[in-house]
């Protein structure tokens, strides 16, 4: 039995899509399709219903996805066994900013476990411009960040991006309106840490709407910057991902604001050569993608399969 397609399967099951599958595992549509008619084939039995936008389980497929999975969580296991029979325990440097940590890396952690349970994690939570620094400088031996690094010995994955948008206190009174950057330019803007990103994509958008000078609090702490939020000091610009708590509530809300702003691209990055690192930041990938198919578009996307430089350039968030 070949493992190869039945993780084509198990995907094909999740996404629902060949075009998804393909991308995720880096493939043709027609190997997907391939891959699925020889299991059914050999099975001799349809696994799924085909219709024009999406692919659905049929009864035999749902019963033999739950055998798939468990064949390909041990095929998985095996080979992770079998390359590191002869390894010691090991120690992982990890950098990790705080989108990430208040979203899906605590699913992240506890997988890390599972998968390496010898393995010991020695985590930093810092900004992406600090976190990139430190790899390079090789105190680091992976990051999940904002940025992709374009440096020579150093490879990026995509981990998947947040959609951001405009928040604030109910204490401001401002549901229900839909607001111009203008109108936002009367309140005091509380930003991630100055040239960052998501800062110089506030700046630049007032820069253009504002007709007059805007008050931008800069930090380095997310945490901060949700908390001063919550308490009615301004508006922000943040993840929704990150704040579920808030909304739910109701100490936060979405602002309807008229104009857009960028998604924040989640990156993992490591050094070439680092097997235990690569892995690691797959099992981010993973996490990712399963942490944005979960809680849905407005939350998070599924990873990229082609890894490109944010439009906004150096980021830090």
């Amino acid at each position: 039995m070949n493992l190869r397609f039945l993780e084509t399967f198990v995907w094909l099951a999740k996404l629902k899509n060949f075009r998804l599958t393909a991308e995720r595992l880096h493939t043709t549509q027609a190997a997907v399709s391939s891959r699925i008619a020889s299991l059914e084939q050999g099975f001799g039995v349809r696994l799924f219903d085909r219709s024009a936008r999406e692919v659905t389980l049929t009864a035999s497929g749902q019963k033999a996805l739950a055998y798939a999975e468990r064949i390909v969580k041990l095929g998985h296991e095996m080979k992770r066994e079998l390359a590191d029979a002869d390894v010691r325990p090991s120690l992982l440097h990890i950098g990790v900013i705080e989108s990430i940590v208040h979203s899906w890396f605590p699913d992240l952690a506890a997988r890390i476990h599972r998968e390496y349970p010898k393995l010991e994690i020695e985590l930093t939570s810092e900004t992406t411009i600090n976190l990139c620094k430190q790899l390079e400088a090789g105190s680091l031996d992976l990051i999940l960040q904002t940025d992709v690094i374009e440096t020579t010995g150093i490879e990026n994955v995509s981990l998947a991006e947040f959609p951001m948008r405009w928040v604030g206190s109910p204490k401001l009174n401002l549901e229900g309106e839909t607001l111009s950057l203008a109108d936002l330019a009367a309140y005091p803007l509380i930003s991630f840490s100055r040239h960052s990103g998501p800062h110089k994509t506030v700046e630049r958008m007032f820069a253009v709407a504002a007709d007059q000078p805007v008050r931008v609090s800069c930090m380095t702490s997310v945490a901060a910057m949700i908390r001063l939020a919550v308490d009615g000091f301004g508006v922000t610009v943040l993840p929704p991902a990150i704040i579920q708590r808030e909304l739910h509530e109701h100490s936060l809300q979405l602002l309807r604001v008229d104009a857009n702003f960028p998604n924040l691209p989640l990156v993992g990055s490591f050094r070439t050569g680092t097997p235990l690192a690569e892995n690691v930041a797959r099992l981010a990938q993973q996490t990712a993608s399963e942490f944005a198919l979960n809680m849905g578009p407005d939350i998070a996307i599924p990873p990229a399969v082609s890894m490109q430089a944010p439009a906004w350039g150096t980021q830090d968030a």
